[in-house]
């Protein structure tokens, strides 16, 4: 699989490590009145999703980085990359 880097063009997936959900960025806010139960469900309830998924994965062979890919879970087709700080600014 290809993933291609918004900065460094076109990498096999081989270089990557995949790490999960990248809803995973955004963490429940400590403070809220709900904050047991959100946490509960951030750590250990994981969607897995037939078709659209945003994922995490970290450029260990390379820069470094950290993206945010969309793909298709059932043809493994790439949609869109992204860089993770790109869209954790967005969400804050």
């Amino acid at each position: 699989m290809i993933i291609n880097h918004p900065l460094l063009g076109p990498r096999d997936a081989s270089e990557f490590v995949h790490m999960g959900d990248a809803s995973l960025m955004h963490r429940p806010d400590p403070k809220s009145e709900t904050a047991a139960d959100d946490f509960y469900r951030y750590q250990y309830l994981r969607d897995n999703p037939a078709g659209l998924y945003a994922e995490l994965w970290f450029h260990e062979q390379g820069d470094r980085s950290w993206l945010v890919v969309t793909r298709n879970t059932l043809t493994h087709e790439i949609i869109d990359v992204q860089l993770a700080r790109h869209i954790a600014r967005q969400k804050s």
